[in-house]
């Protein structure tokens, strides 16, 4: 007997962190969900094409990238010295192959650079101006520092500044209003990928790296388990191998998605400190987006199934929280 294809699932974050229904606007809130849409169906219409699961992840992730109101390429932070150093990653759940980049300035998509990687070079991560330089020689879209700047961001920064204080960006004490970006997909072929992109943390010092391009601690794929970004402190993620970590639990643990991503998110890291959330999906089309924060922007969506666009902790359908 001819085997099915596998129906497709699809899901999206825009980043984790102290999100209050009290102080969000409608407008604001629907601005939201308008851009966790758009980038959520960017990939569901490769998906339900027929298209594979990598690049369905890398297109949603370029469409938040895009958009300010997310930290990440247009919208991303601005460092101690006032500059723009990103960071994304993205896995192939069939091959294991996997690019990435991290503290990367002045290229527009750096999740297309971190592509370019796994596609063009026998490495899976490049950094730096090197890094920049690679992008310039393969015709990767560069912006100015001009197109990267953002009024409220500028004035975030300033305040970290003053207090010099390293935040994450839904932690400041004013309007939370940008984050991390990721996505994770199942192709009708039953392959895996994920994708991350990240402008990191207000205020950061020293060239420092979070977790969204290290393999496995925020970005990781695997068709024998599963496909999963990360969003939040990136040191506690890196600690704990968190996106590899609830991988394990399933293929040597027997665990299901569920259960492992909970005890990583709502235990491991909850126990140590750590704050934030993922997003899992497995071969079967579970979704998972469990956090320990207030809030997640997030949203998904399964073949023959309504969609789901959320901003907080509890919400009108459940996922897995």
């Amino acid at each position: 007997m001819k085997k099915l294809p596998h129906k497709y699932a699809f899901a999206i974050h825009g980043g984790a962190g102290t999100v209050s229904k009290i102080t969000m606007t409608k407008w604001k809130e629907k601005a939201y969900k308008e851009a966790l849409k758009r980038a959520l169906y960017a990939g569901v219409n490769i998906l339900e094409n027929g298209g594979k699961a990598l690049d369905a992840v890398v297109e949603a992730v370029r469409i938040m990238e895009d958009n300010p109101l997310f930290n990440a390429g247009k919208g991303s932070v601005f460092t101690h010295s006032g500059k723009h150093e990103m960071d994304a990653a993205l896995m192939d759940g069939k091959t294991l192959k996997a690019g990435a980049v991290s503290g990367v300035q002045f290229v527009k998509n750096p999740v297309l650079l971190a592509h370019l990687v796994m596609k063009k070079t026998k490495h899976v991560m490049l950094g730096g101006e090197e890094a920049v330089e690679f992008a310039r020689k393969n015709k990767i879209t560069l912006k100015s520092q001009e197109y990267f700047y953002d009024e409220f961001r500028f004035k975030q920064w300033q305040k970290a500044k003053a207090k010099d204080d390293i935040s994450l960006d839904h932690d400041m004490n004013e309007e939370k209003k940008y984050g991390t970006v990721g996505a994770v997909a199942l192709d009708k072929k039953g392959n895996l990928a994920a994708a991350t992109s990240t402008g990191g943390m207000v205020n950061k010092k020293y060239g420092r790296i979070g977790d969204s391009p290290i393999i496995g601690a925020g970005t990781y794929a695997d068709n024998n388990s599963c496909a999963i970004s990360c969003t939040g402190h990136g040191e506690f993620f890196i600690r704990y191998v968190v996106a590899h970590e609830v991988s394990s639990m399933m293929k040597h643990g027997n665990k299901e998605l569920k259960a492992a991503a909970d005890l990583v998110i709502n235990h491991v890291l909850q126990k140590a400190g750590g704050r934030g959330g993922l997003i899992g999906i497995d071969r079967q089309g579970n979704i998972v987006m469990p956090f320990n924060t207030k809030g997640m922007y997030r949203a998904y969506k399964k073949e023959g199934e309504e969609d789901y666009v959320g901003i907080y902790k509890i919400e009108d359908k459940g996922e897995g929280d």
